[in-house]
């Protein structure tokens, strides 16, 4: 443990550098540089990304900065994940950018930023450094939404965001000094031995996993604390929703692992109970409300929502009667279903940014009609993410769905896995209107779609890959759980 490689803060070291790099190529080169700050952007987080996953292989924890920061598979992995998904983002966003002036520095910069938040919340081993990864993803977030400075609607976003992200960042804050008042410890294990020992009042404990899963409900979007997403989503540009919508999404999942099972499992009974009724709430709000929704980027806030509700059953099925025999298959259930959310979330923005065009956001239902007659590939691709969020086989989100059931099947809580059904035939709805939509309706607008091949190529693997994870789930599934087992402090 003291002898750890430094090699595996390597591919962390080159996204800092990559910022660094892409920093002083805007300042001095400006404009002119800008497709060189987006070239470092791809190409630096596509190699950390699939060094990343180089890293997953060795099943050792490594420790560094007096146990503050922990490299595992659990933690190679989605970084790997987080670090590809941005790669994609990016790429699908240039057009995007280029039409409204918005292809800048900044955006590159904020993003990276985030991306470097992203990675030291999914690494963090101490409470100190999980909050400082948090504080950086979400500065970054806040000013990204606000680029479009002309834009009321963006600055109205970014502000609603920045409020209730302090007020949720001093729940955390709170929770976590009530939990060190306790413990007298912020690393991960030794308040595990602390609150495993049994010597610590109960009441003191409670109060702080009460106001932590406040927080963590915020960050990943759960239902009472949901209600930035939806104005974020349509207020903001659909580049910077993506960005806000795709990696965060699983940062905020491996983050809320650290914290509720690497630091709080042996209060798996308290903490559990609060994410029954969040789960729920999440699934019932996220599907309902979704139904009404006329903006596209609105309606994927709730699907968001709902979606958020399936990842936290697998976190609350992980314990039963106290006893951990299935966590490493809950856990991991979740652990898949954050990553498969990202995949489809990626695909569905591309398509929706594909649509739009100079002084033009395709964001209302009516912009995706008679889309397969417009272009059939793109139209295709959208069918494919719709039927994978609603859960219909054989897109990978069927598997995922089931997985996740079946967790919470086997933890007892028959009625909320029937819950998730229900709601889910709710869901399928909205999803399945904006198929009817693309392949039943008469196009509304004909104008011809434009896009480079690097983006149509990629939209196209995106596609395919939501099809190919849902015909043959087993490799990824495995490696989601053996990156649970070989993390869990069991």
């Amino acid at each position: 443990m003291q002898n750890a490689p430094m090699s595996a803060l390597l591919p962390d070291a080159l996204l800092m550098a990559a910022v660094v790099v892409a920093w002083l190529n805007d300042t001095f080169v400006g404009e002119a540089g800008r497709r060189t700050t987006y070239l470092i952007s791809v190409f630096s987080t596509l190699i950390a990304g699939i060094w990343f996953a180089v890293l997953a292989l060795d099943p050792t924890p490594h420790y560094f900065f007096t146990r503050m920061y922990i490299v595992d598979p659990f933690a190679s992995v989605m970084k790997a994940v987080v670090s590809l998904g941005f790669t994609v983002a990016i790429i699908y966003s240039r057009k995007y950018l280029e039409d409204r002036n918005l292809f800048r520095g900044d955006f590159y910069l904020l993003g990276l930023f985030s991306l470097l938040g992203q990675l030291i919340m999914i690494s963090g081993n101490n409470f100190l450094t999980l909050y400082l990864g948090l504080e950086l993803m979400s500065l970054s977030l806040y000013a990204v939404i606000a680029l479009r400075r002309d834009a009321s609607q963006s600055n109205e976003a970014a502000m609603k965001y920045y409020v209730l992200g302090a007020l949720a960042s001093g729940f955390l804050l709170y929770g976590i000094s009530m939990i060190y008042g306790a413990t007298g410890s912020l690393e991960l294990g030794e308040v595990l031995k602390a609150v495993a020992s049994g010597r610590i009042n109960d009441a003191v404990l409670l109060f702080g996993v009460i106001f932590i899963v406040a927080g963590i409900a915020f960050k990943m979007g759960a239902v009472p604390f949901h209600m930035w997403v939806p104005d974020v989503y349509q207020g903001a540009p659909t580049a910077m929703t993506l960005i806000v919508g795709g990696g965060p999404k699983v940062a905020a999942f491996a983050w809320g692992l650290r914290f509720l099972v690497m630091g709080l499992l042996p209060l798996a009974v308290d903490w559990q109970e609060m994410l029954v009724i969040l789960a729920a709430l999440s699934l019932i709000v996220g599907n309902i409300t979704g139904i009404v929704q006329r903006n596209v980027k609105r309606m994927l806030a709730y699907s968001a929502i709902s979606n958020m509700g399936f990842v936290l059953l697998g976190l609350l099925a992980g314990v039963v009667d106290g006893k951990t025999g299935a966590a490493a298959s809950a856990y991991g259930s979740a652990m898949f279903y954050s990553i498969v959310y990202l995949v489809t979330t990626l695909g569905s923005f591309g398509v929706v940014m594909l649509l739009g065009r100079r002084d033009f956001e395709a964001e209302t239902l009516d912009d995706f009609k008679g889309l397969n007659q417009r272009s059939p590939v793109f139209a295709f691709v959208m069918m494919v993410m719709m039927f994978s969020l609603a859960g219909i086989p054989p897109t990978v989100g069927f598997y995922s769905k089931l997985a996740v059931l079946e967790a919470t099947m086997n933890a007892g809580l028959t009625w909320l896995a029937v819950l998730a059904v229900i709601t889910s035939l709710f869901g399928a709805f909205y999803y399945l209107r904006i198929v009817k939509l693309m392949y039943f309706d008469e196009p509304q607008d004909t104008t011809v779609i434009a896009a480079d091949s690097s983006k149509r190529v990629l939209l196209a693997l995106n596609g395919i890959a939501v099809v190919v994870l849902g015909i043959v789930p087993g490799p990824l599934m495995t490696v989601c759980l053996q990156a649970i087992s070989h993390t869990l402090p069991l």
